[in-house]
């Protein structure tokens, strides 16, 4: 059964990066119209219109931001306040590179978030190859589709890294660096070239790894009908790609997430990041399988596949939970203040972000897809995966923006231009890779099974 993107989807996705790209020209128009010369003036228009940072005094509640850096000066990082040559910053410094830290962060908040979905159906799609799974080959062309966005999304991610530099990754300022004691300890991991460097081979393992699993997965389409050879060559790659991916998923969230608060890290980041990036591919799955099922494409897809999705998408945000309360719990329980310094500063400033991301990860997948028959009803899983996903983004926000911009966050145009440009680029790639090969699998050995799969 073949399928090509429609005109009407490919405008739609066009005109999204359109209007994000104009959105994402704004924040960076609009952070930079403050600057040394008046932000005097800005702070006084704010404190006279009674807006909510009007009352700051100097911005040193922010423990843990790099946002309330001055980098050629002075660094406030984890409760601890750097400085150098006896200057203290002013309560000016603090907010400008607050606010010309936001269209950086915003923009890698997205970024980050539209290729981790990719890079989690990656994963999904390995584990059910080296699990020789039988209910799932009806949705491997739907997987390997959005998985052809893991190589464009991670290159943008790392450019937007490497241009925005210490707006977001404070450690790469040398000055910075340089009055902290911490950070030089850590310079044998964070610093830029080793850390691109790391990023590539993170990147290239991954992208290596698509390129032959898609490769062998079409090549068997075409062989002889007892042939099983590509399959058995895409069971043993897979089973490689684990042991590779469980390595390079931690150190890349280690590098691209944990290392914004380069004095604060938790044991616990890789699996925390990982349940995350999981629960949100397997969530892209079932809604692109649903709106193909909804064109009369994927005939095959019954909706026996929907209620394994949304076990799947029920079950990772239990995990998801279970770990951001593990981490939440013990660094509670510690009381040790460079950790706790953490969840302090997201407590206070990010009080909505933070705990409306447990709400709508925990306990709206728990109340909509606890019951089986639910799991089974397409606009009811598909409610459930936009709850989630949007839960997952202010997951990615509510790690990214307390150490970039501090408490000057706001879902504002720079965050909603940057959602509409990677998700209509996220769409045209996908949707274009959808439509180069048939979306039946049907040289797998397991794919009569599958079709005719009830649970």
């Amino acid at each position: 059964m073949e399928y090509k993107i429609s005109n009407r989807l490919r405008i739609a996705a066009i005109v999204l990066m359109v209007l994000g790209a104009l959105g994402i020209a704004y924040g960076f128009i609009d952070s930079h119209s403050v600057n040394e010369g008046n932000i005097t003036e800005y702070l006084a228009n704010e404190a006279h219109h009674g807006g909510d940072h009007a009352t700051d005094a100097h911005g040193d509640e922010q423990a843990d931001t790099h946002g309330d850096t001055h980098a050629d000066e002075a660094h406030v990082q984890d409760g601890h306040e750097v400085e150098a040559e006896g200057h203290e910053l002013t309560h000016e410094e603090h907010v400008l590179h607050q606010l010309h830290n936001r269209p950086y962060a915003a923009l890698y908040v997205a970024a980050f978030f539209f290729f981790m979905i990719s890079l989690g159906v990656l994963a999904f799609y390995a584990i059910q190859y080296a699990a020789q799974a039988g209910w799932s080959p009806v949705l491997f062309r739907v997987m390997e589709g959005i998985t052809s966005y893991v190589l464009p999304g991670g290159i943008l991610v790392l450019v937007i890294a490497f241009v925005a530099d210490s707006h977001i990754f404070i450690w790469m300022d040398e000055n910075v660096v340089a009055h902290d004691t911490i950070i030089q300890n850590k310079e044998g991991w964070l610093n830029k070239t080793w850390f691109f460097i790391r990023a590539l081979i993170f990147l290239a393992g991954w992208s290596v790894y698509r390129h032959f699993s898609r490769k062998f997965s079409v090549a068997q389409d075409n062989a002889d009908i007892n042939d099983n050879s590509y399959f058995k060559k895409n069971f043993r790659i897979a089973a490689a790609f684990l042991v590779f991916y469980i390595y390079t998923e931690s150190m890349m969230s280690w590098d691209w997430i944990m290392s914004v608060d380069p004095h604060w890290f938790s044991t616990l980041f890789g699996w925390y990041v990982f349940a995350s990036i999981f629960v949100s591919g397997i969530t892209v799955i079932a809604l692109i399988s649903i709106y193909l099922k909804s064109k009369g494409l994927l005939t095959f897809v019954n909706d026996s596949h929907i209620h394994d999705l949304a076990k799947f998408m029920f079950g990772i945000s239990i995990f998801w939970t279970y770990l951001w309360f593990s981490q939440f719990m013990l660094i509670w329980y510690a009381n040790i203040p460079e950790e706790v310094t953490y969840f302090v500063t997201r407590i206070e400033d990010y009080n909505l972000p933070f705990f409306g991301m447990v709400a709508l990860n925990f306990l709206f997948p728990l109340l909509l897809l606890m019951n089986s028959d639910y799991k089974r009803i397409p606009w009811f899983v598909v409610m459930a995966g936009i709850v989630i996903l949007f839960g997952h983004y202010l997951d990615i926000f509510n790690m990214i923006m307390p150490a970039t911009v501090g408490d000057r966050w706001f879902i504002g145009v720079p965050e909603i231009g940057s959602i509409l440009f990677f998700g209509g680029l996220f769409m045209l790639i996908v949707f274009t890779s959808l439509g180069k090969y048939p979306l039946l699998a049907k040289g797998n050995p397991f794919i009569k099974e599958s079709e005719h799969f009830h649970y």
